[in-house]
């Protein structure tokens, strides 16, 4: 049970590490909240739940079940809102204009972009 734990444990970490990469390498806000929204949620579950197999593999005295009882909400409160946030965040970076990125935006190397008339 506890090498389960470390399992989701350090997959959580990898997935936040991912988030990270994502925030830092993404060409615009839409991606970046993507990357930030998806790694953040699915590592902290991660993680939490790797600390639920924990303390399930101490044993159970009344103290370890109220802290399995924290663990288990707070592991829901952030399915709940973290997805939330970010869409909220994503539609009011929409509605203030701030426009995705796309392949049109993108141009080859060495060639400015023409005039328009």
């Amino acid at each position: 049970m506890e090498i389960a734990a470390a399992i989701l444990i350090l997959l959580g970490i990898l997935f936040f590490f991912g988030a990270v990469v994502g925030l830092l390498r993404f060409p615009d806000f839409y991606t970046r909240m993507h990357a930030a929204g998806k790694g953040d949620t699915l590592s902290t579950v991660l993680i939490l739940g790797g600390f639920i197999l924990y303390n399930l593999s101490e044993g159970g005295d009344a103290g370890s079940w109220n802290v399995l009882v924290k663990l288990v909400f707070i592991a829901l409160f952030i399915m709940l809102t973290s997805p939330a946030s970010t869409h909220a965040l994503m539609k009011a970076g929409f509605e203030s204009g701030n426009d995705p990125e796309t392949l049109e935006d993108e141009e080859p190397e060495g060639q400015a972009k023409e005039d328009a008339p």
